[in-house]
């Protein structure tokens, strides 16, 4: 890091406010056109389209091993629900406030399902291909026959997580038959890891965050020919997974006959962790609607990786750790000390900004919307909660000012990330210490 602290801080007041631990909203100032900055990138709609139709294959596999997507077809989606009573108790902001609740996807309970469960199922593929077993025609279900998961049962799967992209991976991995080891952060929840092991997952623990956790894992993994590392901070094919529930998203507001177009903006919060899920999902937005679409990241202020990353420019250049930060924080699945550079650069041009939540918000946050609406959450899962009022109505208004948006005609969106597997007397305790 070239520049010291102290310059730092002089750069702009953002910079005083994460090192300071304060509760901020950092506006990307190099937001360009959503056609040139999608025309950069090395992710293409194609690319978002072909990884729908891997999953429509795969649908009849899901729908007979997880019986619980059987009423969907085998599509792995969550609800999108109204959340009014919660929208009055947040305060008296223009617009309309939906919760979207991939806290409730099925197999794994959170949005790790999407690109997690996506990179897990395109190995499967490929290696079931190559082994001659399948063939794109035939229905995937034969993948669950003792056959198929012998053949897979030579092949390993490795992945650094701090719990849910470890469930997920974990979960789905050990399903096919795959020999798959979860290497997790000190701060993971030790629910995780025995759920994981009672998968016959091996959970190898780490002292340290959730970088060391990942970097062990390539390491070893890089040992075995047979093992695939699944890389959070680099991998395409995660981000793919997460692109697909743009799609998904664009009929289900199609079906509440809510418009997305110049005259009613759309505003979508994503929990921020080392990006691949909220940054997937904004870029599969973004090829949808374009410019129509306002996506922001959100953060706990122990572990703002992705807006230092960006603020800076520095991306994977830069940890929390170099500001003096600490990157703890009860929000687990967002403790990460360091971005991915890989959705940092793709997302660049295309991201609106990033604002940061105090853990003690969160858990106020997941008390009000378990009295307000009946729906538990974990505290990381509250992060884009707030984003309405911050970047609406608080430190972020100029960005609607500026742009001239009708906030009155807007809708949204809070991505609800993680909660429904949490045991209840865990949840519990997170409702209590609110």
């Amino acid at each position: 890091m070239e520049k010291t602290l102290a310059q730092w801080r002089a750069e702009g007041p953002v910079f005083g406010d994460l090192m300071d631990l304060r509760e901020t909203v950092w506006l990307n100032p190099g937001l360009v056109p959503a056609a040139a900055g999608l025309d950069g990138a090395d992710v293409t709609a194609a690319d978002v389209a072909g990884a729908a139709a891997r999953l429509e294959r795969f649908a009849p596999y899901i729908a007979r091993v997880f019986p619980e997507t059987a009423a969907a077809g085998g599509l792995i989606e969550s609800p999108l629900a109204e959340i009014p009573v919660m929208q009055r108790a947040l305060g008296d902001f223009p617009g309309r406030l939906l919760l979207k609740q991939d806290s409730h996807l099925p197999i794994s309970g959170s949005i790790k399902a999407r690109g997690g469960i996506y990179e897990v199922l395109h190995l499967a593929e490929e290696i079931a291909i190559r082994e001659g077993v399948l063939s794109l025609e035939d229905n995937y279900e034969k993948l669950a026959e003792p056959d198929c998961r012998a053949i897979f049962g030579r092949y390993a799967v490795a992945v650094g997580s701090t719990g849910n992209l470890g469930l997920s991976i974990g979960i789905m991995s050990a399903a096919l038959g795959f020999r798959v080891t979860v290497h997790m952060s000190a701060d993971a929840r030790q629910w995780k890891k025995d759920m994981l092991r009672s998968k016959g997952v091996t959970v190898v623990e780490y002292a340290g965050d959730y970088s060391k956790a990942v970097a062990e894992g390539r390491r070893q993994a890089a040992a075995d020919p047979f093992c695939h590392f699944v890389d959070d901070e680099n991998s395409k094919t995660l981000f793919l997974g997460y692109a697909v529930a743009a799609e998904r998203l664009k009929k289900q507001l199609e079906e509440r006959h809510i418009p997305v177009d110049g005259e009613h903006p759309l505003f979508v919060y994503l929990p921020c962790g080392v990006g691949g899920g909220p940054g997937g999902v904004a870029f599969g937005l973004k090829l949808i609607y374009g410019d129509n679409v306002h996506c922001f990241f959100a953060e706990p202020t122990h572990a703002p990786c992705m807006t230092l990353g960006l603020a800076t420019g520095l991306h994977d250049g830069i940890s929390v750790e170099d500001f003096g930060i600490d990157g703890k924080t009860a929000a687990d699945g967002l403790a990460v000390g360091r971005a991915s550079s890989f959705v940092g650069r793709t997302m660049a041009p295309l991201l609106s900004g990033c604002y940061t939540v105090e853990d003690d918000r969160l858990y106020r946050l997941l008390r009000q919307m378990a009295d307000t609406e009946h729906i538990r959450l974990e505290p990381s899962a509250l992060a884009g909660v707030p984003g309405m009022g911050l970047v609406c109505a608080g430190a972020g208004s100029a960005y609607a000012r500026e742009r001239g948006l009708k906030l009155e005609n807007a809708v949204h969106i809070a991505w609800a990330t993680g909660g429904s597997m949490v045991p209840p007397e865990i949840w519990q305790e997170y409702y209590s210490f609110s």
